[in-house]
């Protein structure tokens, strides 16, 4: 006996794997997983704005992007890669999406660079510590779904709230967190500047990116719209205009 097929289908994440995401998760892993067999690439390759500014290591603020502070540190980055970045560059593209992920984290190094300038205490301990991980990065995406898909559903802990809130929680935690002077080793400062960065970025790149954000945010308002107006079968038969809404 043949079973009735059914048209519901089941999707685990995002969707397929693209091809910028699954570099980034290649050389996120691939680096991590070096430093396990060599600790001190992490004092090479992480981001210490005293070494860039007095050994004119300048590489830093990108190579900081691929080193991870632990298991946990990277399994998260990586999920929020995976979970976010496939549908951007499935709506921007692989080069501007590619683009727009380097820029948020290295604009995030930056502005920590820049920060740690500043003639503050927080600013002296920032000038010497070693900030790692893609976080910087991961926050200009947060930044830009929720600027795409402001009313999506995100599970926050357990619970559901729009994207767009979602991004003012986060931003707002670092931003308290990083005026607070929090000792918990979380680069606060960071994640504002990548989110800045990417903002800005967008901003500047109108022709392409905030055109495309815009376009994509009509697509989504005008599918909305056609919900509420269904077509149905009305009047008598022999009525040609019987169809009513």
């Amino acid at each position: 006996m043949s079973r009735p097929s059914s048209n519901i289908t089941y999707r685990l994440g995002p969707g397929a794997m693209t091809p910028t995401v699954r570099l980034l998760l290649f050389l996120n892993v691939s680096l991590f997983l070096l430093t396990l067999l060599v600790p001190s690439l992490v004092l090479t390759l992480g981001l210490i704005p005293a070494a860039v500014i007095q050994k004119l290591w300048v590489w830093q603020p990108v190579t900081y992007m691929f080193m991870h502070g632990g298991l946990t540190h990277i399994l998260f980055n990586m999920l929020a890669l995976w979970m976010f970045g496939v549908e951007l560059e499935l709506t921007w593209g692989t080069r501007f999406f590619a683009k727009y992920y380097f820029v948020s984290g290295v604009g995030a190094g930056i502005s920590t660079i820049l920060v740690s300038l500043l003639p503050f205490a927080f600013a002296d301990q920032m000038y010497a510590a070693v900030t790692v991980g893609a976080s910087g990065a991961i926050y200009g995406l947060l930044l830009a779904y929720a600027l795409i898909y402001p009313h999506r559903t995100i599970y926050y802990i357990v619970f559901p709230i729009p994207a767009r809130i979602f991004v003012i929680i986060v931003g707002a935690i670092s931003f308290f967190s990083a005026i607070s002077g929090s000792g918990s080793g979380v680069a606060h400062l960071t994640h504002l500047g990548g989110i800045a960065a990417g903002y800005l970025y967008l901003v500047w790149h109108r022709g392409s990116g905030m055109s495309q954000l815009r376009s994509q945010f009509l697509r989504w308002r005008l599918s909305r719209l056609r919900k509420k107006f269904e077509v149905h079968d009305g009047g008598r038969g022999n009525n040609p205009n019987r169809w009513v809404h």
